[in-house]
């Protein structure tokens, strides 16, 4: 079984069968009984919605485990999904995670499979995994450069012969992303709106570089008026939610350019001839690949799948095991 435990979803992948289970890695607890009332897609829509008894939380910040009791609930919870309630025969387990992570941050995800249920976890740094899965021959002696950006953490890496060169890890991703669009409405609009509408502000209008169609890019937000204390309707451009994630957008440009200043020359030729892999769901921002092709003058694609590429690079991993064994920046065996 593969995992991608990410910041805002999980996806898992079984072997033989594929990506079984992809939802947000949201759970909504009961406080008084100390129980999971929904986990996934429908503690999703919980989200600020909830009376005081119930509190939904997204367990996992900046790529790590933030909680460890609802991390822990909440993989079970998906574990015993994919195998429809069956009691587990404990599972192997490959997990992909952000490459910048400490050794007691590694030491809590295998911990919290092994509670889950599973019998062995491995551990696969996030790049390698997405690299796998965007289909990167990593095995060969060629540099191939990644860039994930994902819910909490964006990871820049330069491949070769199964292994990371160079890796940057940047805590600035997806949700810094909303966040600016929530601080941007506040200050210029004195509106205050939740994480979900943000986050649909971003997917609908949003964009990190010009494009000609940008100014017809509109959309009407409701929240509450700072001032006032009521409901208020506000029509928003794209160029003005552009503007505003300029300052995130810059982390994540500087990362990488950071990364190919350190990049050894032999390497940085291929990639120079091979262009830049995106993978993740910040990949799907409207012409991210655009303002990184322009910034660093290297062609930049955008994988076939970049949502899955995590998991389905853990799952090559799982059903070629002997041959790419190598790649595993953790274990923890007969756990």
């Amino acid at each position: 079984m593969g995992i991608d435990l990410g910041t805002a979803n999980t996806l898992v992948y079984v072997s033989g069968k594929g990506i079984v289970l992809q939802e947000p890695s949201v759970i909504a607890i009961d406080q008084n009984e100390k129980v999971a009332l929904a986990v996934g897609e429908e503690a999703k829509k919980m989200l600020g919605r909830t009376p005081g008894n119930v509190i939904a939380l997204r367990p996992l910040r900046d790529g790590v485990i933030a909680d460890f009791d609802t991390a822990e609930l909440m993989l079970k919870h998906f574990i015993q999904r994919v195998n429809e309630g069956k009691s587990l025969i404990s599972p192997r387990i490959v997990i992909g995670i952000p490459s910048g992570v400490t050794g007691v941050e590694r030491r809590a995800v295998m911990d919290a499979a092994a509670q889950a249920g599973a019998r062995e976890v491995y551990l696969i740094d996030e790049p390698i995994a997405a690299a796998i899965g965007a289909g990167l021959p990593v095995s060969e002696a060629t540099g191939n450069m990644i860039i994930d950006i994902g819910g909490g953490t964006t990871e820049v890496a330069v491949l070769s012969l199964q292994g990371t060169v160079i890796s940057e890890s940047v805590r600035i991703a997806g949700d810094e992303l909303t966040e600016s669009i929530i601080m941007y409405l506040k200050k210029a609009h004195n509106l205050v709106i939740g994480e979900r509408t943000a986050e649909d502000i971003k997917i609908r209008i949003g964009s990190a570089y010009p494009t000609h169609d940008d100014n017809d890019a509109m959309m009407e937000v409701r929240g509450l008026h700072l001032l006032s204390g009521l409901p208020r309707t506000v029509t928003l451009k794209g160029p003005e939610i552009r503007e505003c994630m300029l300052e995130p957008l810059s982390v994540i440009v500087e990362a990488v350019k950071r990364t190919l200043e350190r990049t050894p020359p032999e390497l940085a030729s291929d990639i120079i001839d091979r262009g830049v892999m995106l993978a993740g769901g910040g990949a799907l921002l409207k012409g991210i690949d655009t303002l990184i092709s322009h910034e660093t003058g290297i062609v930049t694609h955008i994988a076939a799948d970049p949502l899955c590429c995590v998991v389905l690079g853990t799952g090559r991993v799982l059903e070629n095991f002997k041959q790419l064994e190598r790649v595993f920046s953790g274990r923890s065996r007969n756990l």
